[in-house]
């Protein structure tokens, strides 16, 4: 059994030869990480955004509504929608097309990774950019240019919607997707541990901003307060100067720009 934990027989290779014979091609295009993100952000997007129509039809739903007395409009649903897809055609796209000029597609591994290094690699990837981002977030909250500039457009809702995780300014959707890329190849990520990462981080980052706590949050499962969760970032939109980061708690706590829900502030 060690020999599959350390890869030498590692029980993602079916997996791993399966996509590396027979889609070679879409995994080595620079637009197949687009199209993974994006499709795996309106498909997680999904069963919140019918949580928030489905409103007080779903009393059992609505009991983890972080700020019942506040949902998404109409209006606000089709502008989050509208600027996602603006920045991703007219931003990331070609970002992602110019990156295969000075960045040609390297060749696939014949041998997939282990399940721990899969899973040490994504574990590796959030930590490090949870510190990259809470360095940024931080700044953007703190230089008020930088702030109206680039960052307002994603306050602009003080009770956070699934859909509003990615309504940001150009900038900032550039940078978060640089990082994003770049992390994994700083850190020598197989392929497969990569797209993963990418996938978990969208998972995540909607989960932070979907305005639901629910018993199986990120947040419930990992124990201690590690990981702040949607009620932490929800916080965050209520009162802009606490929790910067966007996934740990560590680094709020040790700046001193921590802190906790309160329910009393939601239901305001």
């Amino acid at each position: 059994m060690g020999t599959v934990w350390l890869g030498e027989k590692s029980l993602l290779q079916p997996l791993w030869d399966s996509l590396r014979l027979n889609y070679r091609d879409y995994l080595r295009s620079p637009l197949f990480p687009i199209v993974l993100t994006v499709s795996s952000y309106f498909i997680f997007c999904l069963p919140f955004l019918l949580c928030d129509i489905m409103g007080d039809k779903w009393p059992w739903v609505q009991q983890f509504k972080i700020q019942p007395s506040r949902r998404p409009t109409a209006s606000a649903l089709l502008h989050c929608a509208g600027v996602t897809l603006y920045n991703h055609v007219f931003l990331v796209l070609p970002a992602s097309v110019a990156q295969w000029a000075w960045r040609p597609p390297a060749d696939l591994p014949d041998q997939a990774p282990s399940l721990l290094e899969l899973s040490a690699g994504m574990i590796a990837n959030l930590l490090l950019f949870d510190f990259q981002y809470f360095i940024w977030h931080l700044l953007h909250h703190r230089i008020r240019w930088l702030y109206v500039t680039f960052h307002a457009i994603h306050h602009n809702y003080s009770s956070p919607f699934a859909l509003a995780t990615q309504c940001l300014g150009g900038w900032e959707l550039v940078t978060v997707g640089f990082w994003t890329t770049l992390n994994p190849a700083i850190l020598r990520c197989h392929l497969l541990t990569t797209l993963a990462f990418m996938v978990l981080h969208v998972y995540v980052s909607i989960e932070d901003h979907c305005g639901y706590d629910f018993p199986w949050s990120t947040s419930r499962l990992i124990p201690f307060g590690i990981y702040g969760g949607p009620s932490k970032h929800d916080v965050h939109h209520q009162k802009p100067n606490t929790n910067f980061a966007p996934h740990f708690s560590h680094w709020d706590k040790i700046f001193g720009t921590h802190a906790d829900f309160s329910f009393s502030s939601a239901m305001k």
